[in-house]
């Protein structure tokens, strides 16, 4: 398992919540993390490496 993180973002970017996750792999943290996109972006981050971004107006994700 894998240590991820997905943070809900605000306004201009900033973070305003964290979620620790740990994951089997990359797309298991996607699925996860895509789950959480309620209201605001979420990116989701393995360490220092940017994984994905979920835009909420949209509805899409972005691969990192």
């Amino acid at each position: 398992m894998s240590a991820y993180r997905a943070l809900i973002v605000g306004v201009h970017d900033r973070p305003i919540r964290m979620i620790h996750m740990d994951c089997i792999d990359d797309e298991a943290a996607i699925s996860s993390a895509e789950r959480l996109v309620d209201g605001h972006d979420v990116e989701l981050w393995q360490m220092d490496r940017p994984v994905a971004r979920f835009d909420c107006r949209s509805g899409t994700m972005r691969r990192k």
